[in-house]
C-alpha cells in the first residue's frame, strides 16, 4: 500500500469535518511516542518557543551531568544520545533560530564538560559536525538574529 502525498492529504483534510480531524490526531498520537510528543509540542508549547528552548537545554544539561568520562566509547554514546534528544526537539520547533540556540548550547556544554574531545578524533568529529550544522543554520537566519549567535560561536 502506497502512502498519499502531502497535497492529497491536505486536500482531504480540508474536506473533513473538525470532529473527524480530532479523532485522526488522537489515533495518530496513540501509535508512536514521537507523534504524541509532536502533538503535545504543537498544542501546549509552540506558542512560547523560548521557554521550550530552555526546557530542551535543561534536558541536555541533565544529560551532560551524567556524561561518563573514563572511556571514549561511553562518552561518544552519551553525546550521540544528547544529540538525538536535541535533534528531535529541533525538528519539532522547525526554525533556524531555535536550531542555532540548541546547537550552540550543545557545543558550549561539550566545551565546558571537561571532556578532552580534541584528543580523540571521534569526539572531535562530533563537535565539528555540530559547529558545521550551527553555521549552516546561522546562514538561514535574519542578519539581526545572526549577530548574537556569531559572537557566541566565536567564543567557542
Amino acid at each position: 500500500m502506497k502512502a498519499a502525498t502531502i497535497q492529497e492529504l491536505k486536500a482531504e483534510l480540508q474536506e473533513t469535518n473538525p470532529a473527524t480531524i480530532r479523532q485522526l490526531c488522537l489515533q495518530l498520537a496513540k501509535f508512536k511516542k514521537e507523534n504524541k510528543e509532536l502533538l503535545s509540542y504543537l498544542l501546549f508549547q509552540s506558542h512560547n518557543e523560548s521557554d521550550y528552548i530552555i526546557q530542551v537545554q535543561q534536558l541536555m544539561a541533565d544529560e551532560f551531568l551524567e556524561l561518563p568520562k573514563p572511556t571514549v566509547y561511553l562518552t561518544k554514546k552519551s553525546l550521540r544520545k544528547i544529540l538525538r534528544i536535541a535533534n528531535k526537539h529541533i525538528k519539532y520547533m522547525g526554525t533556524k533560530q531555535s536550531e542555532a540556540q540548541v546547537l550552540l548550547y550543545f557545543c558550549q556544554q561539550l566545551k565546558n564538560s571537561g571532556v578532552a574531545y580534541h584528543k580523540y578524533p571521534v569526539l572531535n568529529n562530533i563537535y565539528l559536525q555540530q559547529i558545521k550544522k550551527l553555521k549552516k543554520s546561522i546562514e538561514g537566519m535574519h542578519e539581526d538574529e545572526q549577530y548574537d549567535i556569531i559572537k557566541a560561536l566565536e567564543l567557542l
